[in-house]
């Protein structure tokens, strides 16, 4: 069973589940948006994307952004999946974050596009 993410009940009140594709794109998105230091017994798993946050967006702040993001799924999701493309891209107050990987169990090819408003 893959719980649903963010954390949700069904129309039958039970617990949201997710498929196996939808649960690795969940995956991927609390790696890239979870800060060091916030997971119990895990200090170091994250990304840091958001303690870049206040930094003034530029190419720069998305050439940061890209590598972090890279090392960190590749860190904790190197076994779930083969990460194909990663783009970072920073337009006025938006940072958009576009990954292309392929999950394992699978062999099926998935893209995601993330984006948030600094």
């Amino acid at each position: 069973m893959n719980l649903d993410f963010p954390f949700l009940f069904d129309s039958r009140g039970q617990t949201a589940q997710a498929g196996y594709d939808a649960h690795v794109r969940d995956m991927i998105e609390q790696v890239i948006f979870t800060n060091p230091g916030e997971r119990v017994n895990r200090p170091d798993f994250g990304s840091g994307l958001l303690q870049l946050i206040f930094a003034p967006n530029s190419s720069e702040l998305a050439a940061t952004v890209e590598f972090a993001v890279k090392a960190a799924v590749q860190r904790w999701l190197g076994d779930v999946l083969d990460l194909q493309q990663l783009e970072v891209n920073a337009d006025g107050e938006t940072l958009t974050i576009e990954i292309d990987y392929v999950v394992r169990r699978t062999a099926q090819r998935q893209s995601a596009t993330l984006t948030r408003t600094l």
